[in-house]
């Protein structure tokens, strides 16, 4: 069987996938895969994230998110590549795959906590000190003997907090 191919050649699996971004068999009802590639200005990205994380779609979030690192600039990579990492450690707990989701968890909240110490612990609207305490729990719960799989809509962070 060949290989499946995106519109420029490379290689790219066809086959569809579910919220968690898990292959499904050909035929299969999917959800619609995150277009690679979209430039958007930094509150696009969180929106769009947000808005996908609250779907229960993590793995797509993080798409979003490397979107970002890939297209914005260096000094905020570091951000970008974190706040992915965070989505992805949510996708692996959420496909019970709890020792791999606190890693990430664990790394991605290293990765944007030097964020927070900026004015207002804020970047773009993303309150980090809040998500690196998000990230630290749920790596946590996860890891904990026994501990059952969480529900990614369930546990999706809020990247932005609310004010009053």
């Amino acid at each position: 069987m060949d290989r499946d191919r995106d519109g420029e050649g490379r290689a790219r699996s066809g086959r569809p996938r579910d919220g968690l971004g898990r292959p499904l068999p050909y035929g299969a009802e999917g959800v619609p895969r995150q277009p690679e590639g979209v430039v958007r200005v930094p509150g696009e990205t969180v929106r769009e994230a947000q808005r996908l994380l609250d779907a229960g779609m993590p793995f797509h979030a993080h798409e979003v998110f490397e979107d970002a690192w890939k297209s914005g600039p260096g000094g905020e990579r570091e951000l970008w590549q974190g706040l992915a990492q965070l989505a992805v450690g949510l996708t692996h707990a959420a496909r019970g795959n709890a020792r791999g989701g606190a890693r990430l968890l664990l790394r991605g909240a290293a990765r944007v906590e030097g964020y927070a110490a900026g004015p207002g612990a804020v970047t773009y609207g993303v309150d980090v000190a809040g998500l690196v305490t998000w990230a630290r729990g749920l790596a946590a719960r996860v890891a904990a003997p026994g501990a059952p799989v969480p529900d990614a809509s369930a546990e999706a962070p809020r990247l932005v907090a609310f004010s009053g």
